[in-house]
């Protein structure tokens, strides 16, 4: 398709808004809040203390789960890292806007032709609307060309990588994948090329809270993308105390090679530095008065790896890749002081596709209406007072529909019939196949995924692609 680029995504917005194509704003505080959304990478369900991992420590988690609460059942759209957060972005399913794959591969590779479409209406341009300043600091994997960055998408700032740090000459299939070196970006400009790994979750978490600090006099969203506990691990220097001195001696052998066996040894290491970098977001909130006008979110873009030495999907059954809950429900916290009720565990259906109508209520922002969105307001779910708003929640496995849960029941198919039930309340490890004996929940989970297959194919909307893509390069 050809591409019809956004130049700047405010006017679009209010014409569109002045033709109906938006719901009425709801009216907003005298001050708006803000919004952070810290989204690792392959971070297991139970990779976190407060989710029972006994193989990290994440007191800064925990005290804000502490101070708000822990989300047991939210989901991302997808198992990888591309469709997640073509979701998160959206709010909508991957599958709705052409995003569930890259173009020949799961993810977006480097040089890819394909990107979210600069048509698309993300989080970031719904809140801007709404005058909030945007910063996006980490990772983006929705397209490395020019038409598809960050800037081009709503974010006023961008610093970070345009896909994970593997995508880089030193993966282990490079003879076949053939990657370019690796960029790093300040908005649309490449700064470095091959940055060091080690120091990228410290430099992000800098300019995020310079971001804060520049911004604190008026209402912000803040998208923080770390890369890491994604393979291979890296972490700053002094978060290297306490690894033992044979994994020192290993990575000192690397010489320009990247041993990922021996990094993963590094995972405790790793999320505590992550656990490190949401302290400094909340001590920065805390120290600008902003700390009870700001909510603040945590979680993964999918599930981990299987075959890692250490990241656990804790109970779950899967791992990233699958449509099991292991792949797809995300150790999650939310916290905001005086709005969100501390230390209560909330169980109910929630998702990113809800971030953008919930974070657009709260702010007072126009919602498209030309269009379907998938999410839904969860902040009367949020808060207590309403069950999820949604009757059912659906699974891909890139292209392909694979699963559905509807209250307890979860329901996954095999070459499109019905294979295997699980009641989620009793089961939630999904080990007791209990299809047989629950023939009218199997009707009533198939019925939901022929709606829906039909909406997508009724509602959908392509993603888009250049002409003769190249690697960004300095």
């Amino acid at each position: 398709m050809s591409l019809n680029l956004k130049s700047s995504v405010l006017p679009i917005l209010v014409i569109a808004a002045l033709s109906g194509l938006f719901a009425q704003p709801v009216r907003a505080a005298d001050r708006k809040p803000n919004f952070v959304v810290i989204f690792t990478d392959d971070q297991g369900y139970g990779d976190l203390s407060c989710f029972g991992g006994n193989h990290v420590s994440t007191p800064r988690i925990d005290q804000m789960a502490a101070e708000g609460s822990r989300l047991t059942s939210f989901y991302v759209a997808a198992p990888v890292c591309t469709p997640s957060r073509a979701a998160l972005m959206t709010g909508c399913y991957p599958k709705r806007i052409d995003m569930a794959t890259g173009s020949h591969f799961g993810v977006l590779l480097a040089g890819d032709r394909k990107g979210l479409n600069p048509d698309e209406i993300t989080i970031a341009e719904v809140l801007k609307t709404a005058g909030y300043k945007t910063g996006m600091f980490g990772k983006w994997h929705l397209g490395d060309q020019p038409q598809f960055l960050p800037t081009k998408q709503g974010f006023d700032e961008y610093f970070g990588i345009p896909y994970s740090h593997d995508i880089h000459p030193f993966h282990p299939r490079q003879n076949h994948y053939k990657f370019p070196p690796l960029p790093l970006l300040n908005n649309d400009a490449v700064i470095e090329m091959e940055p060091n790994a080690d120091l990228l979750t410290k430099r992000i978490t800098e300019r995020a809270v310079s971001f804060i600090e520049r911004n604190k006099d008026d209402p912000f969203f803040l998208y923080l993308p770390h890369p890491i506990p994604h393979a291979p691990l890296h972490v700053s220097p002094p978060f290297m105390k306490g690894v033992p001195d044979d994994v020192v001696a290993k990575l000192k052998e690397e010489d320009g090679k990247i041993d990922y066996r021996t990094r993963d040894n590094l995972f405790r290491q790793a999320i505590a530095e992550i656990d490190w970098s949401v302290g400094q977001i909340l001590d920065t909130l805390a120290a600008h008065g902003l700390d009870e006008n700001t909510l603040v979110l945590f979680t993964s873009d999918n599930g981990p790896p299987k075959n890692t030495l250490f990241a656990s999907p804790g109970p779950l059954r899967g791992n990233k890749g699958t449509t099991f809950e292991g792949g797809m429900r995300e150790p999650t916290v939310v916290r905001w002081p005086g709005k969100i009720p501390a230390g209560k565990p909330n169980d109910e259906l929630m998702t990113t596709m809800d971030l953008l109508p919930t974070f657009a209520k709260l702010a007072g922002a126009m919602i498209p209406t030309d269009r379907v969105i998938d999410g839904k307001d969860i902040w009367p779910t949020l808060i207590g007072e309403a069950p999820t708003p949604h009757e059912a929640f659906f699974y891909h496995g890139g292209n392909q529909l694979r699963a559905v849960r509807s209250g307890k029941w979860k329901l996954h198919t095999r070459n499109g019939k019905p294979a295997q039930l699980y009641d989620l309340e009793k089961d939630i490890g999904e080990k007791t196949n209990v299809i047989d004996s629950n023939p009218e929940v199997v009707q009533r989970l198939v019925q939901h995924l022929k709606t829906f297959a039909k909406d997508i194919a009724d509602n959908s909307r392509p993603a888009a692609f250049v002409e003769h893509p190249k690697p960004l390069s300095k």
